[in-house]
């Protein structure tokens, strides 16, 4: 059987297997609040074991698998079509950021992420010699105008409607053009095979989580898409111990960080002084930050020394 052939049988299984998924639940998942107070949110959320009827679908290794109903993959055009009705944001306020990195363990566990990369970077930073140094987490930007989409020549890297940019790692062909276009350089590549833990071979792919890799494919932030389905925060922002990092729905004006502070995006923008990462650029990113105005914590000279970041000067 030619490869073509293989490829074409294996993603149309993947295909049905999520379209029966979506029949058996509705073609939705029911929302789950989001944590109520920072006990709840200290770590990063997982999903508990799920109920219902069991479906087929396609393991990574190619074998034939029954899964839970929510468990399942979305058809392809669910998942690049993205949440009806929402517009995913982040707020990440740097006069509470101490650099801790709890950001970057949290996504990394969640995601399975090898000791390499990291999808949110902490770095220290200094405007200039005359102004105090402090820390800066750079996920992916997940802009409404992002040029690694529009020199993709494969559609693998797609902006959805509920404003996440997200990559197919079965459409990509490692060309790297999109890390290329990338001013935030928040792209990584898989030079070499990956080697994911079992319980993620087990998974059926699904852009939307990005795993199991692949080799010769790019890989980045998601904005933790599958949680936020569920009513719940990304794991880097569910996980931060300083309720620096704020989540939520550009539509409904609201967010939310892990002590369950819920402000209108809006008025904290405004009262703040937010503002967007280059966005000289035009790429309209939507991750905004708070400036470290009043910082309340440890100096950063003092937290850098033990931790030893990387230093970079905002343009």
């Amino acid at each position: 059987m030619s490869n073509d052939r293989r490829d074409f049988i294996k993603n149309s299984l993947i295909v049905l297997g999520g379209a029966v998924a979506a029949k058996a639940t509705g073609g939705a998942f029911a929302a789950v609040p989001a944590p109520a107070d920072a006990a709840s949110a200290s770590a990063p959320p997982v999903p508990g074991p799920s109920s219902g009827p069991m479906v087929p679908a396609l393991t990574a290794d190619g074998r034939l698998v029954q899964v839970h109903a929510s468990a399942a993959p979305k058809p392809a055009l669910a998942v690049r079509q993205g949440i009806p009705g929402r517009k995913w944001v982040m707020v990440i306020d740097l006069a509470s950021c101490d650099g801790c990195r709890t950001c970057t363990r949290a996504c990394g566990k969640m995601h399975a992420i090898p000791g390499d990369r990291e999808w949110i970077r902490v770095f220290k930073m200094q405007d200039s010699p005359e102004t105090a140094p402090y820390f800066f987490p750079r996920p992916c930007f997940h802009c409404d105008n992002p040029p690694c989409t529009r020199v993709c020549p494969v559609d693998a890297t797609f902006k959805r409607q509920d404003g996440t940019v997200l990559i197919d790692n079965e459409r990509c062909i490692g060309c790297r053009f999109c890390m290329a276009a990338c001013p935030y350089s928040v792209r990584v590549f898989n030079w070499s095979r990956p080697h994911d833990p079992p319980e993620v071979l087990t998974e059926p792919y699904s852009p939307e989580h990005g795993t199991p890799r692949r080799i010769g494919t790019v890989e980045k932030c998601d904005f933790c898409p599958d949680m936020a389905e569920q009513g719940m925060l990304p794991a880097c922002a569910a996980a931060c111990p300083m309720a620096v990092i704020y989540f939520g729905d550009q539509n409904e004006d609201a967010v939310t960080n892990s002590k369950g502070e819920t402000v209108r995006l809006s008025t904290l923008l405004t009262d703040r002084a937010g503002y967007q990462y280059m966005e000289e650029l035009g790429t309209k990113p939507r991750v905004y930050y708070l400036p470290p105005k009043n910082r309340m914590y440890a100096p950063p000279d003092r937290t850098a020394a033990v931790l030893g970041h990387d230093v970079m000067r905002r343009r």
